[in-house]
């Protein structure tokens, strides 16, 4: 495939679209719980409904993309989000948003496995960590708009009349229930992915040439690593770190209007764009502590900022908890990144087969908020919040019995390579 920026633009694009729809669950959470009615258990089957699809469907997507190429790949990917979200705009009933979750949670999954081989191809393998930090700005970017479209629709809808004269507007509010004005944002989500799917249908995208550690091996591979230690301890350490992402975005919201009275729609969900903002911050600096140390430190110093940060919002009053929340994001921000490039670095072989595994880990988002709806219901949301500190501590952990068979190049390891050749007769 040719180099094109034009396709790196519409990958980032890609990405936008992927954060803006993933990541509205966390202040939306409030919203539904008021509209529905449910406790915290129910409320976590829907987040738990979104990223079950990770695990059933990241696997296999790899083989897909292999068998019927990239293009056919993303339509099919985009066409389940359309399905998904017209499914809940036009039933929005609990059990609907259930499944409407699930579908749009497999083509989400579709869509990651596709993308990231695709912006190697397309940015260059030189440029492909450039590209991929400038995807996760991107990401964030997202995740920190969403929530301010959010709160625009429901104060917009619900001071709405008429004789506003805005056709948007009325168009939203004829479709959409009064008691509901949430979901508008659907009705948004579909109409984008309509965009996104003709922009796919008209451009020309190329089956990838993927490359021997990208391409997912038979059962046996599979096997083999699943049977492995270090595999699944890294796994594992996947599945803590979404499980504690996803645990945050979609019940901190929730945390400060049952706690402190906060308004859900306005100030909370400006706290949820403002953690996914952090993060996306939290990012750059990562970048510039990996040229300074090995990753494993890293990990371990944002894995004790990140359990004192998650204490004072729990446990702060609220002006501590208000500026906690978000910073937690910038806290976590570096651990998804070193994880995963701890694990790969520690096995010799079968990358593209690992990849899938770690990416199956993602399930995390699904298992971590069911419990802390779970214990929430038990004990209370704040101490069902406290599950965080476990999975906070497992990845710290990381950062002691992780043994790389390459570690991360740092400044420093550069000059002293530079300093021996020169020392050396």
């Amino acid at each position: 495939m040719i180099r094109s920026g034009f396709m790196v633009c519409f990958i980032l694009i890609v990405w936008f679209v992927i954060s803006f729809v993933t990541n509205i669950i966390g202040p939306l959470m409030p919203s539904i719980i008021d509209t529905y009615d449910l406790n915290l258990t129910l409320a976590a089957f829907l987040p738990f409904s979104f990223f079950l699809a990770y695990a059933l469907v990241s696997i296999p997507s790899g083989l897909m993309i292999e068998s019927i190429g990239t293009k056919k790949s993303m339509i099919i990917a985009f066409s389940l989000n359309l399905a998904g979200v017209l499914m809940f705009s036009l039933f929005p009933v609990y059990l609907v948003a259930l499944g409407s979750l699930f579908v749009i949670g497999m083509g989400m999954a579709m869509l990651q496995v596709i993308i990231n081989p695709l912006m190697r191809t397309a940015g260059g393998e030189e440029n492909f960590a450039f590209f991929s930090v400038m995807a996760q700005l991107v990401f964030g970017l997202a995740s920190f708009v969403s929530p301010l479209v959010f709160t625009y629709l429901m104060m917009a809808l619900q001071q709405y009349s008429s004789a506003d004269g805005s056709w948007v507007l009325g168009l939203l509010s004829a479709v959409t229930p009064e008691d509901k004005h949430w979901i508008s944002l659907y009705w948004v989500f579909a109409v984008v992915f309509v965009l996104v799917i003709v922009a796919v249908c008209r451009m020309s995208i190329p089956s990838l040439e993927l490359k021997a550690d990208e391409k997912s091996r038979g059962l046996a591979v599979f096997k083999e690593l699943l049977a492995s230690r270090s595999v699944m301890l890294f796994f594992f350490g996947i599945v803590a770190y979404v499980g504690t992402e996803q645990g945050l975005a979609n019940f901190m919201s929730e945390f400060l209007h049952q706690y402190h009275g906060v308004n859900p729609e306005q100030e909370g969900a400006s706290v949820v764009g403002q953690f996914w903002g952090l993060m996306s911050l939290g990012c750059l600096v990562g970048l510039g502590l990996l040229k300074l140390m090995d990753s494993r430190v890293v990990l371990k110093l944002f894995s004790v900022g990140s359990l004192v940060g998650v204490a004072c919002a729990l446990f702060g009053p609220l002006d501590v908890a208000l500026i906690a929340f978000p910073l937690s994001g910038f806290l976590i921000s570096v651990m998804f990144s070193i994880i995963f490039s701890l694990g790969l670095n520690s096995v010799r072989e079968h990358h593209g087969s690992f990849s899938g595994i770690l990416c199956t880990g993602i399930f995390g988002g699904a298992l971590v908020p069911l419990l802390i709806g779970v214990f929430g219901d038990w004990l209370g949301l704040r101490a069902g919040m406290c599950v965080l500190f476990l999975t906070i501590l497992y990845i710290f952990s990381i950062g002691f019995w992780a043994r790389p068979l390459i570690v991360n190049k740092t400044w420093f390891s550069v000059r002293d390579q530079t300093d021996l050749s020169v020392n050396t007769p």
